[in-house]
């Protein structure tokens, strides 16, 4: 009787063990580099994984586009799926949660107010900034004001149209009034929470002056409504207008899948870079941009000016601060954000050394 007691007892060991949380692990993906792999680098993983990612069609997400593609996220038994939500205070509950893996956050105050009231949220890569004299998010004034608005502090007295407050957009223009030697009290701000309505607001001349967005910049000169004014980067050479996000649990316990997904996201990023800084492969990119984002003119891709995209998914974080630092000094945040928890960079860095910095 003893003997098979023995033997059942370990039975059920063995069978315990067997369902052991460590080898449930077992699916662990090698991270060594190899040409053999269908990416050229890291191996596929070795059961498809779909990740979700918030994305709404804007042109800031080219390298989750192109990604899809050009089959870079299959190359590593990757399946993604674009889930869209009304606003962000649905979207970041739903990747604190892990619902979502992947998002793009815009610099507001509500965004870091989310994060000081506990939305656990990870800022990981750069999403969209402006290019040095090529700013896709920029002033444009009418054409009513073509012979009297010449140099920034000719904005005084004027009426300029900003889409937000609280946020990048009312940054920058804050940013501009500084630079212009002027105040907020100098001017008149007009609130204008549509940018296709500042379009018909320039053009009648209801609004004098617009923080405008491409491609919007773009069809307003087309029709002859407005006309681009210097650059947001003479003033505001740095800004963090888009971050990636990333879900704790994504960043922490899946790192097999987010490594290899940053990996491919950066390899899309750079394509895109390659298409609109060195003009190689343009047609294919702006065909893929066409399908995703609500620009389908392949003609008007080639006026547009893009989104920077950093190929090696480095953000302004110095400028993500001092947006901080202006929406808490402006009682708009209540609250604290830990950035030193709230910003996790090392996959992306990681990704970046696999793939080799872009040159």
């Amino acid at each position: 009787m003893k003997k098979r007691w023995f033997i059942l007892f370990a039975s059920i060991v063995l069978l315990l063990g067997a369902c052991s949380p460590k080898e449930e692990g077992s699916d662990h993906v090698d991270d060594e580099v190899s040409k053999d792999n269908p990416s050229g680098d890291l191996a596929p993983l070795n059961k498809k994984v779909k990740v979700i990612i918030a994305e709404d069609g804007a042109a800031s997400g080219a390298g989750f586009y192109i990604a899809k593609e050009k089959g870079y996220f299959e190359d590593y038994n990757i399946e993604v799926e674009f889930a869209q939500f009304a606003n962000s205070d649905e979207m970041l509950p739903a990747l604190a949660s892990g619902d979502v893996d992947i998002a793009g956050g815009v610099s507001t105050a509500s965004f870091f107010n989310a994060i000081a009231q506990g939305i656990d949220v990870k800022i990981i890569a750069d999403k969209g900034h402006n290019v040095p004299g090529k700013s896709y998010f920029s002033f444009v004034i009418g054409n009513h004001m073509k012979d009297v608005i010449k140099e920034y502090k000719d904005f005084e007295g004027k009426r300029i149209a900003v889409s937000s407050k609280n946020s990048i957009d009312e940054f920058i223009f804050l940013e501009m009034l500084k630079h212009a030697g002027l105040t907020p009290e100098d001017v008149e701000f007009v609130l204008l929470g549509d940018f296709g309505s500042m379009l018909g607001a320039i053009e009648n001349g209801s609004i004098d002056a617009a923080l405008q967005i491409e491609p919007l910049i773009a069809q307003g000169i087309e029709n002859g409504f407005h006309e681009r004014f210097g650059d947001a980067t003479d003033y505001a050479p740095e800004s963090q207008i888009a971050m990636v996000l990333g879900s704790p649990q994504f960043m922490s316990e899946e790192q097999d899948v987010s490594l290899r997904f940053m990996a491919a996201y950066l390899k899309g990023v750079r394509d895109y870079n390659d298409a609109f800084i060195k003009g190689e492969g343009k047609a294919e990119i702006i065909e893929i941009m066409t399908k995703y984002t609500s620009l389908k003119d392949p003609v008007l891709w080639e006026k547009v000016f893009v989104t920077g995209l950093d190929p090696n998914g480095k953000m302004f974080l110095d400028d993500v601060l001092k947006q901080y630092d202006v929406y808490k000094e402006n009682g708009a945040i209540s609250g604290d954000v830990d950035f030193d928890k709230a910003v996790d960079t090392s996959i992306t860095e990681k990704a970046v050394e696999i793939l080799g910095e872009y040159k």
